[in-house]
C-alpha cells in the first residue's frame, strides 16, 4: 500500500492505517462530517447538533467555523473528507440572501458527487419536544411520501441522498423491538417536511402488537434551493459494484411473486421399449404356447401349438 506520494509505509502502524483506507469489497459504514460556515445562526447551530445526534456514532461534528462556500469551492470539503475518511457531509450557514441554510452532500473518491441545498422555514428541536428518545445508534426506518420523490429528478436525487445519510449500518436481521425509530419525509407543494417518531408497541390481544407513533423530534420544514448533481455517467460509476460481490444467476431456477422457488429439470429422451410395466396374468406365456407378433403398441398374438 502506498500513500499519495507513492512512498512505502515505514512502520506497521502506518501500514495498518493505509490498509484501513484502501478499497475493500465490503466497505465500512459511511461516516458523515457536520460543520458550520463562517456565519451561522442559533437555529443552524442547534439543528446541526440534533442531526448529529441522529447520525451518532458514525459522524464527526466540527465545532469551529469553516469559512468556505461549497457551491463555489469544494476543495476544503474534499480535504476534510480525506482527513477523516468521510463520504457524507452536512454544511450549515446563514446569511441575508439564504437564511438558515443546510447543504446535504456526498463524495465519491474524495470528490464532491452531488449536493443539495435546503432552507429551514420551521424548526422544532429535540429538547423542545418532551418525550423519551430512542437510544443512540438506533437504525431508523425511512418513509418517503409524495409523488415528487418518484417523478422529479432533483427530488429523486434528494431521496437517494437522504437514504445514504440516515440509513445507518447494513444488518442482516432486526428484532421487532429494534424497529422503534421512524424518519418520515413528505414532499408537498415544493417543500419537504421531515418528522421523527418513536414506535410504541401496545397490547392488542393477539400476537401482533398495536403500533402507535409518538413524535420525538427534531422537526423540519425545508424548502429546496440550489442543487449540484453529478452527471449520469459519474453517478453510474459511483454505483458500480465489484464482480466478486455480484450474485451469479443460477440456471433453471425462478421465483414467483410470493417468493416460492421453482426449479426446472432437463431429462434425456427415454427409450420406451425398455420400460418395465406392470405384468398382468392374462398376458403371461403359458406352457406349450409360442408368442407371435411384434411388440408394438398392439397386444401380442398367442398361437396354440399341438403336441
Amino acid at each position: 500500500f502506498y500513500n499519495d506520494g507513492g512512498v512505502k509505509p515505514k512502520t506497521k502502524r502506518s501500514k495498518r492505517f493505509l490498509e484501513s483506507r484502501a478499497p475493500k469489497l465490503t466497505e465500512d459504514v459511511k461516516s458523515a462530517m457536520i460543520m458550520k460556515g463562517g456565519n451561522t445562526s442559533l437555529t443552524i447551530t442547534q439543528a446541526l447538533k440534533d442531526l448529529y445526534s441522529l447520525r451518532k456514532p458514525n459522524a464527526v461534528l466540527y465545532k469551529k467555523k469553516n469559512i468556505t462556500r461549497p457551491f463555489e469551492d469544494s476543495t476544503s470539503l474534499e480535504f476534510f473528507s480525506k482527513k477523516t475518511d468521510c463520504s457524507l457531509f452536512l454544511f450549515g450557514s446563514h446569511n441575508k440572501k439564504r437564511p438558515n441554510n443546510l447543504i446535504f452532500g456526498r463524495l465519491f473518491d474524495f470528490h464532491v458527487l452531488d449536493m443539495i441545498e435546503l432552507g429551514i422555514e420551521k424548526y422544532v428541536s429535540l429538547s423542545e419536544i418532551k418525550a423519551s428518545k430512542c437510544p443512540e445508534g438506533t437504525k431508523p426506518m425511512l418513509v418517503f411520501a409524495g409523488e415528487a420523490f418518484d417523478t422529479d429528478n432533483e427530488h429523486k436525487r434528494l431521496k437517494s441522498l437522504l437514504i445514504d445519510f440516515f440509513r445507518g449500518p447494513t444488518v442482516s436481521a432486526v428484532r421487532l423491538a429494534g424497529l422503534e425509530h421512524v424518519l418520515h419525509f413528505t414532499a408537498l407543494d415544493g417543500k419537504i417536511f421531515m418528522r421523527s417518531y418513536r414506535c410504541l408497541l401496545k397490547k392488542s390481544g393477539c400476537r401482533t402488537p398495536r403500533i402507535e407513533l409518538e413524535e420525538i423530534g427534531p422537526s423540519f420544514d425545508f424548502v429546496l434551493r440550489r442543487t449540484h448533481l453529478a452527471s449520469d455517467d459519474l453517478y453510474k460509476l459511483a454505483h458500480k459494484q465489484p464482480k466478486a460481490l455480484k450474485v451469479k444467476k443460477k440456471k433453471n431456477i425462478s421465483h414467483d411473486a410470493f417468493g416460492t422457488k421453482f426449479g426446472r429439470v432437463h431429462m434425456q429422451k427415454q427409450d420406451l421399449s425398455k420400460l418395465h410395466t406392470r405384468k398382468m396374468k392374462g398376458l403371461r406365456k403359458r406352457k406349450g404356447e409360442v408368442v407371435t407378433g411384434e411388440q408394438g403398441g398392439q397386444a401380442p398374438k398367442v398361437a396354440k401349438v399341438e403336441s
